[in-house]
């Protein structure tokens, strides 16, 4: 009806947009989604060893057996959910995301299941493993060259294709459930119940969106446990800089070279009143911390899980050094063979200036002694 069209006074205006075509398609949709998560068992809660005296256990959360290899897996599933059932995803409509690439493998792979097109937008540097998963997923890459214009170019891409900006960095906190429905922070309770310490001290998280932090202290806040949150953050990000001065508006000019983590801003899903603490962890460190991984379990790790794993050892020498005991959790976020080209390889270090020796001897000194040094 016009807006002009004149009407008899007191007639009850009636527009039905009802669309069963559409509506059939969103039942098929979110059953899709609901089903991978019903074949998918739960990610495993792996235990770094230390020594045994000590009386403190050190889990990491294997969140790289998802079917997309990565923490962002239960990410992805709850944005599209949210998506979904808000009625923004629609049938034949690209949904575009900024990411530095694990969320949009995994926002990829969804796509893909529903039959929706997907565009990645992502920093140039992304890794080309990363790059190579998206399009096996059926997704597209698109680049930009200064990291911090991905939520400008996102949204142009969304409003020029008539498609919807997923917006991890905004609804990442708000999409998942943090009240429990086999969140994160639920199973690793879960897993836990049998063990030792089943309340952990600590469980140290990292901060891409902020939405991973968000759920966990949510979740144990809610559970009314003791257990403390610690996030860790790189170089090249703004989280630590906008919660120890207490202003969202910091901004930083270059990108993290921690990818899945880190941010030139402070994204909106980061909830900075449910954080107990936070650190600042060099991008040496973290690499060092990943590689110890290896040599402990013999796993490799991206480097986001060594920014965890480095503030979770720091955290257990002070436990160690108060006479504390008790357990500490942090996250394998995704596998270490999406970065053989960096972690892993003493050319990109030697290109980055990073230098890891004195980091590494750190971990070494530690395990052997119990003391963190200066």
């Amino acid at each position: 009806m016009s807006t002009t069209q004149k009407t008899r006074p007191g007639a009850t205006l009636d527009v039905d947009r009802t669309d069963p075509s559409y509506r059939d398609w969103l039942k098929e949709a979110v059953r899709k989604v609901q089903a991978d998560a019903n074949r998918s068992a739960d990610t495993h809660l792996l235990r770094f060893p230390l020594p045994e005296a000590w009386g403190i256990d050190l889990y990491l959360k294997d969140e790289s057996t998802h079917p997309t290899g990565s923490l962002k897996h239960r990410l992805a599933r709850s944005l599209f959910l949210y998506g979904l059932c808000n009625g923004w995803v629609r049938p034949g409509r690209p949904v575009i995301e900024a990411s530095s690439g694990s969320t949009a493998v995994s926002e990829a792979y969804f796509a893909k299941l529903i039959g929706v097109p997907f565009i990645a937008v992502m920093p140039r540097t992304t890794s080309a493993e990363k790059c190579r998963l998206i399009e096996f997923h059926g997704g597209r890459c698109h680049f930009v060259d200064d990291p911090r214009m991905v939520y400008e170019e996102s949204a142009r891409l969304a409003e020029e294709s008539g498609g919807h900006y997923m917006d991890q960095f905004t609804y990442a906190e708000r999409a998942t459930d943090w009240r429990g429905n086999n969140n994160i922070a639920e199973s690793v309770f879960r897993q836990l119940e049998l063990e030792r310490y089943p309340e952990p001290a600590w469980i140290v998280a990292t901060a891409g969106t902020g939405g991973t932090s968000a759920t966990i202290a949510r979740y144990v806040h809610y559970m009314q446990y003791d257990t403390r949150i610690c996030v860790a953050d790189p170089d090249n990000s703004c989280f630590f800089e906008g919660w120890t001065t207490g202003d969202p508006s910091v901004t930083c000019d270059s990108g993290s070279r921690i990818e899945g983590i880190g941010r030139p801003r402070m994204e909106p899903s980061f909830v900075p009143g449910a954080v107990d603490r936070m650190m600042k962890v060099p991008d040496a460190a973290s690499v060092a911390a990943v590689r110890a991984l290896e040599r402990a379990i013999g796993r490799k790790a991206g480097g986001s899980t060594g920014t965890g794993l480095w503030s979770a050892l720091k955290i257990a020498a002070e436990m160690v050094a108060q006479g504390r005991h008790g357990s500490v959790v942090t996250l394998l976020c995704d596998p270490g063979d999406r970065y053989l080209d960096k972690y892993y390889s003493d050319t990109w270090l030697e290109q980055q200036g990073l230098d890891i020796t004195p980091y590494t001897e750190a971990i070494e000194t530690l395990l052997a002694t119990g003391v963190w040094p200066d």
